[in-house]
């Protein structure tokens, strides 16, 4: 018997992004928003998202969500108006002559680089972080806040209003998805990080998927399901290979690329059955499977306007030549030679700017990075939107920090403001590149504590070297351990990728820790491609 007994669809008369697949219909470009067939009124059918059918009972929300039936209208209605963050009302005023305490949410390796970027940017006062870790602490990165409890929207924002603080950068996606950012706009504190309503794109795989079909955004032929006998009907119908997705948040970890039918089949079972992702496996999707280069993409949003980052690449699979289970990133390298400025802009054109727009007029106006996983196609060369996340994606976010010239600060500020329009980044020439170290076993069962020494004497190695901390914490010693599965990112700049690459490794080499392991081919796509390129 299914543990998945709850049901995310409302009236089938609505056109509703959680429950829609894209063998039915696609509704018209010129009707944004529909009215249920059965009405005669003006209202506009709601789009829900049911809190209580989604991973967001998690430790990251606080008691005043839990004590709630929250459902989220994405769509305004006479009866009930939608609950939207505008350009320029993102939080209080802040000039952008002021410098600013900025205020990071997270402990992870996204949250030490962006500490470690905002350090550099002029308009920045000072850096904290909550909770931090002890990476951070003693790089000087940032002055890390250990106690405040970042799962009670109350405490951070007394928090800030305490300490004068002018910006809040949410990395995160759990507490974007949980609402966070919603409590501090509403205190009027400037915040980086969309509203619980726009994170859904990272949320819900389902409501992500039926905003592409609904605004022809390019995307894997896909379909939903809460039945598991109807999904494996439907991925023997299909053949493999063939992908099948958890909707909710998994940690990474709710992507099963099946080669194999049985394969398929148990990751079905798992999810819908089994209930190994709780609520966030309630709902599956199963999709088409791409052959092509993945790559990531980041945008900056401030609700209408939306400025693209430097591109990166990094490699999910656990081991070496891209074998192995899924994980969070193993490495990653920028600038992404498969990201040629021709497909660039047609990232933009064809999946960013309409996300843009789409969000807009389904009243959730995105305001944050947005962070595209792309797959460009080898039968078309054309990117396809594959999954987006609402934060900086990690470890991208490491090489990116590394490069970015800008003043960080002073752009966050822009995109809270919606003052994005016309603003340009400064990037390095440099290229940078990041091995991920984890613990032994990940990312399946891991051990904790294992001591990790010689750390600094990595970061010397050579210029342009940084570890970030990820998963670490200190025993009682004062060693550094290993906390998590994802431990240490670390990361390298060179003149190219091969410097960055002989760098970054030469540093791994100095780190003394016998309980992690990393993979030893970082980069080898664009370094053969490079090959290749330099024959012809």
């Amino acid at each position: 018997m299914s543990l998945c007994t709850s049901n995310l669809h409302p009236s089938s008369s609505s056109f509703n992004l959680f429950s829609h697949n894209n063998n039915s219909p696609k509704p018209s470009l010129n009707s944004l928003r529909l009215a249920t067939s059965t009405s005669p009124s003006s209202s506009v059918a709601p789009l829900k998202l049911s809190t209580t059918n989604h991973a967001l009972r998690s430790r990251f929300l606080s008691n005043r969500i839990q004590s709630r039936q929250l459902w989220i209208r994405c769509a305004t209605s006479e009866s009930e108006p939608s609950i939207s963050v505008s350009p320029g009302c993102n939080g209080g005023a802040v000039t952008a002559e002021e410098r600013v305490i900025v205020l990071v949410i997270g402990g992870g390796g996204r949250e030490h680089a962006l500490c470690h970027a905002l350090k550099r940017s002029p308009s920045c006062n000072s850096v904290l972080c909550a909770p931090g870790n002890p990476g951070i602490t003693s790089s000087g990165d940032a002055a890390c806040v250990p106690d405040l409890d970042v799962t009670d929207s109350s405490a951070v924002i007394s928090f800030c209003q305490k300490h004068n603080v002018g910006l809040v950068v949410v990395g995160p996606e759990v507490p974007l998805v949980a609402g966070l950012a919603n409590d501090l706009v509403s205190a009027g504190i400037l915040t980086f990080g969309p509203s619980s309503q726009a994170a859904a794109l990272e949320g819900s795989k389902n409501f992500m998927k039926n905003l592409c079909h609904k605004y022809n955004i390019p995307t894997a032929k896909y379909k939903t399901f809460s039945d598991a006998t109807a999904a494996k009907e439907y991925i023997q119908e299909q053949g493999v290979p063939i992908v099948i997705k958890a909707d909710g948040l998994a940690a990474g970890k709710g992507v099963t690329v099946a080669m194999e039918l049985e394969e398929a089949f148990e990751a079905v079972d798992s999810m819908l059955v089994k209930g190994v992702f709780g609520a966030a496996g309630c709902q599956v999707i199963v999709e088409e499977f791409l052959e092509g280069e993945e790559a990531s993409f980041f945008a900056l949003v401030d609700g209408e306007n939306a400025i693209p980052l430097e591109s990166a690449q990094d490699h999910k699979r656990v081991g070496d030549g891209d074998t192995g289970p899924n994980t969070g990133g193993m490495g990653a390298y920028s600038p992404a030679p498969v990201l040629t400025k021709e497909v660039q802009d047609v990232v933009m054109e064809t999946i960013i700017h309409p996300t843009v727009k789409g969000m807009a007029e389904e009243g959730c106006k995105f305001v944050g990075v947005l962070f595209a996983g792309l797959m460009i196609e080898k039968k078309s060369g054309l990117p396809k939107l594959i999954e987006f996340n609402v934060r900086f994606g990690d470890p991208e976010c490491q090489v990116l920090m590394m490069r970015l010239e800008s003043d960080l600060a002073k752009v966050l500020l822009a995109a809270c403001r919606g003052e994005l329009k016309g603003v340009t980044l400064d990037w390095s020439r440099d290229s940078a590149m990041v091995v991920v170290m984890a613990s032994r076993g990940y990312p399946g069962a891991y051990e904790k504590g294992s001591i990790i020494r010689n750390l600094e004497e990595a970061e010397r190695v050579a210029p342009g070297v940084k570890v970030f901390h990820a998963g670490t914490g200190l025993d009682e010693e004062g060693n550094v351990v290993a906390s998590g599965g994802r431990v240490l990112g670390v990361t390298a700049k060179g003149r190219d990728l091969e410097e960055a690459r002989e760098r970054v490794y030469t540093a791994v080499g100095q780190i003394n820790w016998p309980g992690g392991f990393f993979r030893s081919d970082i980069g080898w796509r664009a370094l053969l491609q490079k090959q290749v390129a330099s024959k012809d």
